[in-house]
């Protein structure tokens, strides 16, 4: 039977390592000392240096106050743990021997690292336990706020589940669309167009999509593409450079998809408007409409008014539903008249008499 205050089942005790997949999203401890975002936060090394590659695998981080006081099952999996100035005073206070046995117990758990704020000395004990079963104790010269803040904002931007999409993202009437289809099709022209009407460019080509807790898709271009698009018989351009700061943006939420496809004669098209259709990226519904192109189609206005559409359904009005039901209201009103005038005295042989 498994020890109720232990770790979870399948945990490896000696490095922390929840039992990662290969392929599972995960930030190693040698990243955080060394990326630039992390810069700021001046993170050394005070312990368990052997082991930097220990995976963080969950975008929050804990403080470990509860666990300290003797309740270990609030340690999770894979998160970093944040020893602060209050920690530090509380365990200030305990008898030594006690104090000794709740570093051993913690330092047995799933702990990737701990990370001590505020350029505080560590309590020896939590020094020589984390050296001992190889966990990095590091310090950090920032404040508790300040280390949780920068780490949980890193960690959840390396951490999300993410994918490429190949296509067009750009920002329309504060929208988030994102141009599908085959290549060739004419996303790029379309979405030239739309940015000399005054729209934005996210990402061009490659789109990197990625879902938040709130299942909120974002999308955003890779650094060295970003602001780039290309154009067949002109070859790369510089978005920024051409149109200005306004014709690009770093990042949006990802709110309605349009795929472009060839026009395909007698292919029986939407025309109503009536049919709610989704694509799913990432596990995630996001709204979906399919648009031919066909010589003589301004297709690039046909999106933009798809996007004002798309706006006024999320404000409550939906066009073609409106439409239908006026359109039955009369039918029903025309339907009412006729029983009405089937009833009237003399109705039955075409009128009354002379």
């Amino acid at each position: 039977m498994a020890d109720p205050d232990g770790p979870p089942p399948g945990l490896d005790l000696a490095t922390g390592d929840p039992g990662l997949h290969d392929d599972q999203p995960h930030v190693t401890v040698n990243e955080l000392l060394h990326d630039q975002e992390l810069g700021e936060l001046e993170l050394t090394v005070l312990a368990g240096g052997e082991r930097l590659d220990n995976k963080v695998v969950h975008p929050r981080v804990q403080k470990p106050g509860l666990a300290f006081a003797g309740y270990y099952p609030y340690i999770k999996a894979g998160r970093v743990q944040i020893v602060g100035e209050s920690e530090i005073a509380y365990l200030a206070t305990l008898p030594a021997e006690e104090r000794e046995e709740r570093f051993t117990r913690i330092t047995s758990l799933a702990v990737p690292c701990f990370v001590v704020t505020k350029g505080l000395d560590p309590p020896e004990g939590l020094r020589k336990a984390c050296g001992a079963r190889q966990i990095p104790l590091l310090r950090s010269t920032a404040l508790s706020s300040v280390v949780i803040k920068r780490l949980s904002w890193f960690l959840e931007e390396h951490l999300v589940p993410s994918t490429f999409v190949h296509g067009v993202f750009l920002e329309i009437y504060g929208l988030g669309v994102l141009l599908i289809g085959e290549s060739g099709v004419g996303k790029s022209e379309c979405a030239l167009d739309l940015i000399t009407r005054g729209h934005s460019l996210v990402a061009d080509d490659k789109v990197t999509v990625k879902r938040y807790p709130s299942d909120d898709l974002v999308g955003y271009c890779e650094e060295s593409l970003r602001h780039h698009m290309e154009l067949r018989g002109l070859g790369i351009i510089n978005v920024q450079d051409l149109f200005g700061l306004a014709s690009v943006r770093e990042r949006k939420s990802l709110d309605l998809v349009v795929e472009l496809e060839h026009w395909r004669e007698g292919h029986p098209y939407d025309r109503l408007g009536l049919d709610e259709t989704i694509h799913e990226i990432l596990d995630v519904a996001v709204p979906y409409l399919k648009m031919p192109v066909a010589l003589g189609r301004n297709v690039s206005i046909l999106v933009e008014i798809a996007a004002r559409n798309h706006v006024l359904k999320l404000q409550g009005h939906h066009s073609a539903r409106e439409f239908t039901r006026k359109l039955q209201e009369q039918m029903e009103r025309d339907r009412m008249r006729r029983q009405q005038r089937g009833r009237r005295p003399g109705s039955e042989d075409g009128g009354g008499a002379d």
